[in-house]
């Protein structure tokens, strides 16, 4: 009987080279949170996560990127980031003044706060997905994926008004698809590349090994220990 649970430990555990499974960052998403105080104030931040790792901010002041980690460019060219930092000094600025002029057009009053979460998400097959989505006081009001532009549910006019609003700008609506479809899973597989090692130090692994040990080898003494009490009691009894 004592040799059951030995072999079945042996089996169990070989070798005690357990591979650890490392499950890391799947998604990068930009968030912009908006606050109107009235018409002519009005502040724009912004940050950039992996999950939730932040690795970016953005001075509004002098409208640049914040790096946050050694490896918050990813493979990107400094040229490269200068591009998407002009571009977004620009939408911030077309934002605000955009939002200020429609406000009576999309029945806002102030203060209000506009939070837009732009981003692509690695699925398994290595297919990235890419979506944009705005809320209005932390309520959904719309959503761009899959090449359109949806209302969110209960959202009322605020949804349309804006859907119908992208349909004017196509310039614009061509910039945030190729950001959408093409920078930014470049960008995802790029940064989690080149955070790899940062990455997996600040992960949690999981051991396959160790929560076999932790929940079987209790059992196992438990087992080891029954079977030499028994194993006593007949030796005993054999003696008598």
């Amino acid at each position: 009987m004592l040799l059951l649970p030995l072999l079945l430990l042996g089996v169990i555990l070989p070798g005690g080279d357990n591979e650890d499974v490392f499950q890391g960052p799947t998604s990068f998403h930009l968030k912009q949170i908006s606050t109107f105080v009235n018409s002519t104030w009005a502040q724009n931040q912004g940050s950039g996560w992996l999950d939730d790792l932040k690795i970016h901010g953005w001075e509004s002041d002098s409208g640049t990127a914040i790096f946050l980690k050694p490896w918050s460019k990813g493979n990107f060219t400094d040229e490269e980031m200068t591009e998407l930092e002009d571009i977004f000094r620009a939408y911030f600025i077309f934002f605000t003044q955009e939002v200020q002029d429609r406000v009576n057009e999309f029945q806002l009053e102030y203060p209000f706060v506009i939070q837009v979460t732009a981003g692509c998400e690695l699925h398994s097959g290595e297919a990235i997905e890419s979506s944009l989505r705005g809320a209005l006081g932390g309520l959904d009001v719309w959503r761009i994926q899959n090449h359109s532009c949806a209302p969110a549910p209960d959202s009322g006019n605020g949804g349309q008004n804006f859907c119908a609003l992208m349909t004017q700008y196509q310039g614009i609506s061509d910039i945030l698809e190729r950001l959408l479809s093409e920078t930014c899973p470049r960008y995802l597989l790029g940064v989690l590349d080149a955070g790899k090692a940062e990455l997996q130090r600040q992960g949690h692994p999981t051991s396959i090994g160790l929560i076999l040990v932790a929940i079987i080898v209790p059992s196992l003494i438990l087992l080891i220990c029954l079977a030499l009490w028994f194993w006593r009691r007949w030796s005993h009894r054999n003696i008598l």
